[in-house]
C-alpha cells in the first residue's frame, strides 16, 4: 500500500513539475504580448496627441477619434465599418426601404469602389450602371486609396443634385463619365408579371418588405391567373439583389420549401452556431421554380438561391453569383452610434461556403451584351422581319383546302401563336429571363 502511495504522489509530482515547465513559457508570453498591446496603446496616445498639438490645421478631436475607430474595423475586411450617428440611421432608413442617394450597392477592390448592383428604378438604374462595374472618380476626384466609407460620402449629396461618376467597365476600351441625378430611393422590394402561365417575382432587395411583399405579388398574381391549378412555374429573379436583412431571406426560402436546413452560420466559437430551418407549407404547392442570379446577387439573395438549390426545389440559372458569404451584425455604440463588425460566415444546408465563391447556376446563361451597331441595324432587321411576316403560306394558294378546324380549335391556335410570338419578343427584352420561362413551359410538357 505504501508503495502504491508513493507512485501515486511520484505521478502527481511529476505531472505538477511538467505543467509548470510548460505554463511558465505560456505565461512569460501572455505577459510580453500584454505589455506588447499597452505599449501600442501609448503608441496611439502619442501620435494622437501630437496630432492635437502640431498638425498644420486645428483638428476635430472626434472626428479624429471615429477615423481611427473606423480604420481599425475597414482593415479587417470590407464589410466591417464605424457607423457614425448619421451613418447609423441612414442604415436604419434603407432598411425600411426608403433612403436618399444613387441607388447602388458598392464594395471594395483593389482601391476602387465596385458596383455590386444598381437596384431597380433607381437613378443609377436608369443611367445604365451595371454590377461590376468600377467607379474610379466623382465629380473629377479620384477614389483610389480612399476608405469605402469616404468614397460612399463622396458621392452623397441633396435630392436633386448633379453627380458625375467615371465608370470603367470590362468591355469598354476607356472610361467613361455618367452623369447621375441624386433622389430619394423608395425600394419596391418585389414585383410581380405573369408571363403566359408562368409567375415571375422580381426580387430587388431584402428589407423589412420583402416578404410580406412577396407573398402579395405572389396571390395577386394566381388570383389574376385563375388560381394555382393554371399556373405553370414560378421564376424568382434575384438578378443584382444585393441582399439584406438574414431574417427576410430565410422567410422567402422558408416560402417554398417543407422541411429541412435554410442556412446556417458559424461563428468563432462553434458553439455560437445558429440554424435555421424550414417548417411545413410551400405556398406554390410544388410547383417548379427557376430561381435566376447573375454577378450582382450578393448575400442574402445567395443564402435563398443556395437554399432552393441545395433541396433540388428550384434549377438555378444565370451567372454565377457575387459570393459574400459572411455576416455582419451592427453593434450599437454610445452617442448613436454604431459599428459593423463581421462576426459568422454563413453556409447552405449542404454545407458550402459561399464566401468569395459564390453560387453556381445548374444551367448558365449570360445575358447578351448590346452591341451598338445592332441598333444601328435595327430598322433593317424590322424590315427583314416584315419582310418574312409576308411570305405566302398554304392558305394563300389558289384552290387550297380549307381547314376543318372548329371556331373553337381555331381561337386556340391563335392564342398559342400569340404566346409564342410575346416569347420570341422576351427573348429579345432580356434573354435569361425568357430561358427561364422556356424550361419551366419544358417541364410542365413532361408532366402527365
Amino acid at each position: 500500500m505504501r508503495k502504491f502511495a508513493y507512485a501515486v504522489l511520484g505521478g502527481v509530482l511529476a505531472g505538477g513539475v511538467v505543467a509548470t515547465q510548460v505554463a511558465g513559457p505560456l505565461l512569460a508570453q501572455e505577459a510580453a504580448r500584454e505589455a506588447t498591446i499597452y505599449e501600442r496603446m501609448d503608441l496611439f496616445s502619442d501620435i494622437f496627441e501630437r496630432i492635437r498639438a502640431e498638425y498644420v490645421d486645428e483638428v476635430d478631436e472626434g472626428e479624429l477619434i471615429e477615423a481611427a475607430i473606423d480604420g481599425m474595423l475597414t482593415s479587417l475586411d470590407p464589410h466591417s465599418s464605424f457607423l457614425s450617428t448619421e451613418d447609423f440611421e441612414e442604415m436604419r432608413e434603407q432598411t425600411r426601404g426608403e433612403f436618399g442617394g444613387l441607388g447602388i450597392e458598392v464594395t471594395q477592390e483593389e482601391g476602387f469602389v465596385k458596383v455590386v448592383s444598381p437596384i431597380d428604378g433607381t437613378p443609377a438604374f436608369d443611367a445604365g450602371i451595371q454590377a461590376g462595374d468600377f467607379i474610379t472618380h466623382v465629380d473629377g476626384e479620384s477614389v483610389l486609396g480612399l476608405t469605402l466609407d469616404e468614397a460612399v460620402e463622396m458621392m452623397r449629396g441633396p435630392v436633386g443634385s448633379e453627380i458625375v461618376i467615371t465608370v470603367a467597365r470590362e468591355e469598354t476600351a476607356e472610361p467613361f463619365d455618367v452623369s447621375i441625378i441624386r433622389d430619394t430611393i423608395r425600394l419596391i422590394a418585389v414585383r410581380s408579371q405573369a408571363e403566359g402561365d408562368t409567375i415571375v417575382l422580381r426580387i430587388s432587395t431584402f428589407n423589412e418588405q420583402t416578404f410580406p411583399g412577396l407573398l402579395e405579388e405572389f396571390e395577386s398574381q394566381v388570383e389574376a391567373l385563375g388560381g394555382i391549378e393554371n399556373v405553370t412555374g414560378i421564376v424568382l429573379d434575384l438578378r443584382n439583389n444585393p441582399g439584406g436583412l438574414l431574417n427576410q431571406a430565410v422567410e422567402v426560402s422558408d416560402a417554398f420549401l417543407d422541411a429541412g436546413e435554410i442556412v446556417s452560420t458559424r461563428g468563432r466559437d462553434p458553439e455560437d452556431a445558429d440554424r435555421y430551418n424550414a417548417e411545413a407549407g410551400d405556398i406554390a404547392e410544388g410547383l417548379p421554380i427557376v430561381v435566376l442570379i447573375n454577378g450582382g446577387s450578393a448575400s442574402a439573395s445567395e443564402i435563398v438561391a443556395g437554399a432552393l438549390q441545395d433541396h433540388q426545389r428550384a434549377i438555378v440559372v444565370g451567372e454565377g453569383s457575387f459570393g459574400k458569404g459572411s455576416v455582419q451584425t451592427v453593434m450599437p455604440l454610445r452617442g448613436q452610434s454604431a459599428m459593423r463588425l463581421t462576426t459568422a460566415r454563413y453556409y447552405t444546408p449542404s454545407g458550402r461556403s459561399i464566401q468569395a465563391l459564390g453560387i453556381s447556376p445548374d444551367i448558365v446563361v449570360e445575358q447578351p451584351r448590346v452591341d451598338p451597331a445592332a441598333i444601328e441595324e435595327e430598322v433593317e432587321e424590322d424590315e427583314r422581319e416584315e419582310e418574312e411576316r409576308r411570305r405566302r403560306t398554304e392558305a394563300d394558294l389558289r384552290g387550297s383546302l380549307a381547314s376543318e378546324l372548329s371556331e373553337e380549335e381555331r381561337q386556340q391556335i391563335e392564342f398559342e401563336r400569340e404566346l409564342a410570338e410575346a416569347a420570341a419578343e422576351l427573348r429579345e427584352e432580356d434573354y435569361q429571363l425568357a430561358y427561364a420561362v422556356d424550361i419551366l413551359k419544358g417541364l410542365a410538357a413532361l408532366q402527365p
